[in-house]
């Protein structure tokens, strides 16, 4: 049989793979590989949180490869020589690949597409990542979206259910005269452990993906639109890192909720495709707007007056140290589990560009070193939206402020108390905004900051007198 490439990316599964079952039906032996390459990626190579889930989840997929008497071929180097190389070692005739759509591997990968039609090799991108590809939604007039709404209601209107395609039971086997490297050589693994919290709570790979999927389905998806807002209990799909390294697709995702429509449980079921429609919806944005990955989408604030950067506040607010109890409680939940609640990721990044008055970039860049679900796109699309420059964005004027928000959304301090326990023994209105009970300090209470880094109301004044001077 012929042998095709099968490069593997971001899309770290054998279901629902376009790339790895075009090839097979296309008559070729396939070798799966993954090329170690995070220079082409721009300014945006990958975070440390990322490459300690990629270390797992590739070592997942060679695992289920082997299974099926193949392996996954790990190389490192510059893509095109690498693929130029294994064709030339392997004699393969094609080259199939799932699209990757950031904004400095897309450019690489239409080059090495051409290079290699040049010198007749079959070569075939797929979307193994999106319900719709991002040239494919547009307004009437053929331009980009800017409003989610009305992009939300285009991609619902034209969404068509993919067929599944489960995991072949069987594949050839990789010549043994290919040789690769050991996924432990790519040094994606934490030298410290740092990351032995995530663990407890994810399991990277396909099988976690598709395990992830059914405890939310039997669990958090009854009630998701009541409880996706509460941060101290598991009311989400934690999806997103599955998502992201490729582990399961988003159509079957869906396939998996519509097989459970019923009158009590529409209402979730829609909410939840809206917010995987949001998804899209980064995706869409960034492909037509790659500069906003480093730049304002909304030239307005390119003079907006950004406090500087000094280390002190910045640091405060990375390792959970504002003073403000739901602030410190979302950056030590991050930095314990690589993950963060949604909710509480919009006040602590209302905080950073708002309170502190900080350029959203410095939030994104350590959210992108942190999370484990950190996606240029959609990190990109929730720091602009937050901070008020990007599209669809929340207005600059609309100053989340953290004590309400935490009394609305933990109402008994349970997430505030597991994260900050310094905490507990204050009565829980008082865990809120402890500088507001000072004569509640006792025990582990008085090693937390007396005041936060800065005043709630001062800070608000002062960003809106920033935005002011902007119009």
């Amino acid at each position: 049989m012929p042998i095709a490439l099968v490069w593997f990316r971001s899309d770290l599964r054998l279901a629902d793979n376009p790339a790895l079952h075009a090839a097979l039906e296309a008559g070729f032996d396939p070798v799966p590989v993954y090329i170690h390459a995070p220079h082409e990626e721009g300014r945006w190579a990958p975070g440390a949180a990322s490459n300690a889930w990629r270390h797992r989840s590739l070592k997942a997929l060679d695992l289920a490869l082997r299974q099926r008497g193949s392996r996954l071929l790990v190389r490192r180097g510059d893509s095109a020589m690498v693929l130029q190389q294994l064709i030339e070692q392997s004699r393969a005739q094609a080259l199939f690949w799932n699209r990757k759509y950031e904004p400095a591997t897309q450019p690489r990968d239409a080059a090495i597409k051409q290079a290699l039609k040049q010198r007749h090799v079959q070569v075939r991108s797929c979307n193994a990542a999106l319900l719709a590809e991002p040239w494919d939604v547009q307004t009437r007039t053929g331009e980009p979206y800017k409003v989610f709404t009305a992009f939300y209601r285009n991609v619902m209107a034209g969404l068509a259910q993919r067929a599944l395609q489960d995991a072949p039971e069987a594949l050839p086997a990789v010549p043994s005269a290919l040789k690769g490297e050991g996924i432990d050589a790519l040094g994606l693994a934490p030298a410290l452990n740092w990351d032995a919290g995530f663990w407890e709570i994810w399991q990277a790979g396909e099988a976690g993906a598709h395990q992830a999927l059914e405890v939310f389905v039997e669990g958090a998806l009854r009630g998701y639109l009541d409880q996706r807002d509460l941060p101290d209990r598991i009311g989400t799909s934690r999806l997103s890192p599955h998502l992201h390294f490729g582990e399961i697709a988003p159509w079957r995702v869906i396939a998996r909720l519509q097989a459970q429509r019923g009158v009590s449980l529409d209402r979730d079921i829609d909410g939840f495709i809206r917010q995987l429609v949001w998804r899209e919806f980064a995706h869409h944005l960034l492909h037509h707007f790659p500069h906003t990955a480093q730049q304002n989408l909304n030239p307005r604030f390119d003079r907006f007056d950004w406090a500087s950067t000094a280390p002190g506040p910045l640091q405060a607010w990375q390792h959970g140290r504002t003073g403000v109890p739901i602030v410190d409680a979302g950056m030590r939940e991050l930095w314990q589990t690589g993950m963060m609640h949604n909710r509480v990721r919009m006040i602590v990044a209302s905080y950073l560009t708002k309170h502190l008055r900080v350029h959203w970039l410095e939030g994104a860049r350590w959210f992108w070193q942190t999370l484990v679900d950190a996606d240029l796109a959609n990190n990109t699309l929730g720091w602009q939206w937050v901070a008020g420059t990007g599209a669809d964005a929340a207005p600059y004027f609309r100053v989340f402020n953290p004590v309400t928000q935490a009394r609305k959304f933990d109402p008994q301090a349970r997430y505030i108390t597991r994260w900050v326990p310094e905490l507990e023994a204050l009565p829980v209105n008082a865990r809120f905004a402890p500088w507001e009970f000072p004569q509640l300090c006792r025990g582990r209470a008085c090693d937390y900051p007396h005041q936060p880094i800065v005043d709630l109301a001062q800070g608000r004044q002062a960003a809106l007198a920033a935005y002011a001077r902007t119009r």
